[in-house]
């Protein structure tokens, strides 16, 4: 840990959505791509680790036991998700599930194929954090997305919702008047990695 890295905060666990099997990249697992010379899952688990969360449940789906192979996820708790295919709900619902038991308050959950989002912006997600029903997502100006923190209280009813590729997007938008939107527009940029073009990004 840096000297200007947040402490661990041991009440909000990260959770690391990156089972996805990247259809629209010819089948390739996204946890899997090349960044800066490593498997992009080691990165955004490192995201979630600087910005403070602990521990850190990493959901994994396609090609699992290649990434547990080719990886470096020390310390990390890794989540298979046969039901992978079925979408993002499947692996927010079995993250939430293997989170039972750990004494979390709170997760902040992101996605494996968002580079662009950093420590910084996680970190003042990260920092809404009041209590068990707490409720914050990033912001780019002004449009909810990722990293999003969810409060143990609400995680019932999110993975009561989660289905197909939502994840907790339906749950959100029941609860909008609930969420605290912490802008992060100025440090980080939330684009996704879905597509071949988009490959460049990882440059």
């Amino acid at each position: 840990m840096t000297p200007h890295s947040p402490a661990p905060h041991a009440d909000i666990a990260g959770l690391l959505l990156a089972a996805g099997g990247g259809s629209r990249l010819g089948g390739r697992p996204k946890a899997l791509l090349p960044y800066r010379g490593r498997p992009l899952v080691e990165h955004a688990a490192g995201v979630l680790r600087a910005a403070g969360c602990t521990p850190i449940h990493v959901v994994l789906g396609a090609q699992a036991a290649e990434v547990r192979e080719r990886a470096r996820l020390d310390g990390c708790v890794l989540v298979d998700n046969p039901d992978w295919p079925d979408g993002m709900g499947s692996s927010l619902r079995a993250g939430l599930r293997s989170l039972a038991g750990t004494g979390a308050r709170a997760v902040l959950v992101s996605l494996v194929d968002q580079p662009g989002i950093g420590p910084a912006a996680a970190a003042r997600v990260l920092a809404a954090f009041t209590d068990e029903h707490s409720l914050a997502s990033a912001a780019y100006d002004g449009v909810r997305g990722h990293p999003v923190l969810l409060g143990s209280a609400h995680w019932p009813g999110v993975a009561a919702t989660a289905t197909g590729d939502r994840g907790a997007r339906a749950y959100l938008r029941e609860h909008t008047a609930d969420i605290r939107l912490v802008e992060c527009g100025d440090v980080a940029e939330a684009y996704d990695i879905d597509t071949e073009a988009d490959l460049d990004r990882l440059q």
